[in-house]
């Protein structure tokens, strides 16, 4: 399989090359030039790793890690990934818990298969992968890449705009791990790492690439457990199950309209957003405008300017073809204390998004078939936000413990490119 930009002016490259490039040198981001339909002998029973495999192998076809796949597919998803039901009461809603890697959050699955790729690809001087963050990325990427010799990372994040506890999870990482406080938003955050990549010197020299879901490796992890989900569903009910996932840069919601375009039972597709309203006003005007980001209590889906838009237009994606769902900061405690005095179950603020967007569907639509919401973070994460809420405290799993234990550093940089080179060109210095 060859891969092609959005925009159409770069070279037509291999699956390792879009791999290693991250983002093409137009500017735009890789796709599959044919999209392939599901192979037919997928097992929804299936250990994750197994099935990924399987269904990912048509993108991996003539491609140089093709006879790795199986490997890093083992490497990565080493941890459970349960559909589970949040409320007896309402056995039609499911919930995907994404959030039981070591970072506790789905950025884990992108963040690791990257890395394993990454370990096959780089020959000589390690890569630098590039990254922005609007809370959990980084974080995956830096526990993902930590005493690789195969990589350095660097993570920009938006200053005095993660919780307490993604800073500390972002920062606390080992030596070959960078973590830059940026003087702005996730979009300037955003803006630094596209337009690093899109200066040949500087990508070359620094030997860029990207664990952003602008690299199409961190999303084909997100198609496997989606996939698999869905086939899990139908195969014990007959119906295709809607899927409701919480939208940032919308990666997630990508791969799940790629499942649906490879012809795998995916019935309706729900983005909910949080008040970051650019994916709600193309929805309702048929309009894609970029909007600045707004902070929100969903602070990894603050994202004004959606990355995998690109990619979603590419498939042919209209706006009648799935359903925006804007939640605000008030409806995300209003659904996470609603839901745990129904029914125990704790949701983290982005993950609420979703609850919420199911709670607006009708009787009707409820009843019609099963839905499936995407669990993306551990509210551990959230403490400081759901605790009160709830009016409990929340365990952490032992990994997030652990963070505690570990020391942080962080350089400060301003939102201009000069500053990221100059943090990249020391970083070099002391290599």
């Amino acid at each position: 399989m060859r891969f092609e930009s959005t925009r159409g002016q770069a070279p037509v490259v291999t699956l390792s090359e879009a791999l290693r490039n991250g983002a093409a040198p137009d500017g735009g981001l890789y796709m599959p030039d044919a999209i392939p339909a599901a192979p037919g002998n997928l097992d929804p029973d299936a250990p994750l790793a197994e099935f990924a495999a399987d269904l990912l192998r048509p993108f991996f076809d003539g491609d140089r890690l093709a006879p790795e796949l199986p490997a890093i597919c083992a490497e990565a998803f080493d941890f459970n990934v349960p559909l589970v039901t949040p409320d007896p009461e309402r056995p039609g809603l499911l919930a995907l818990e994404l959030f039981h890697g070591p970072t506790g959050a789905f950025k884990d699955f992108g963040a690791r298969f990257l890395m394993g790729c990454f370990d096959r690809i780089a020959q000589g001087a390690p890569l630098n992968v590039l990254v922005a963050t609007s809370g959990d990325t980084g974080g995956a990427v830096g526990c993902a890449a930590e005493n690789r010799s195969s990589v350095r990372a660097t993570i920009l994040f938006p200053h005095g705009r993660v919780s307490p506890f993604q800073e500390r999870q972002l920062t606390c990482w080992g030596g070959n791990v960078q973590a830059l406080d940026v003087e702005g938003d996730f979009d300037d955050c955003q803006r630094l790492v596209k337009t690093a990549f899109a200066d040949p010197e500087m990508s070359a020299d620094h030997r860029l690439t990207s664990a952003n879901s602008i690299n199409f490796g961190r999303l084909l992890p997100q198609l496997a457990y989606n996939a698999r989900a869905a086939l899990q569903v139908y195969a014990e009910t007959g119906l295709e199950p809607g899927m409701v996932v919480p939208s940032g840069n919308l990666g997630q919601g990508f791969s799940i309209l790629l499942a649906q375009a490879m012809g795998l039972p995916v019935g309706p597709v729900i983005l909910a957003t949080n008040a970051n309203r650019t994916l709600k006003d193309w929805r309702d005007t048929g309009k894609y405008a970029a909007r600045p980001s707004l902070e929100t209590l969903a602070n990894a889906m603050d994202v004004g300017n959606p990355s995998n838009f690109e990619r979603v237009s590419a498939l042919g994606i209209e706006p009648e073809d799935v359903q925006v769902d804007l939640v605000t900061d008030e409806q995300i405690r209003a659904r996470i204390t609603a839901d745990h005095q129904r029914s125990g179950y704790v949701w983290c603020p982005h993950s609420a998004t979703a609850a919420e967007a199911y709670a607006r569907l009708s009787d009707e639509e409820k009843a019609e078939r099963p839905w499936i919401v995407a669990a993306t973070a551990h509210p551990y994460k959230f403490a400081d936000i759901v605790e009160p809420l709830i009016g409990a405290k929340i365990a952490p799993t032992p990994a997030l413990a652990e963070i505690y234990e570990r020391s942080t550093r962080k350089l400060e940089i301003s939102a201009g490119l000069g500053s990221l080179e100059g943090a990249l060109r020391g970083r070099m210095a002391v290599a």
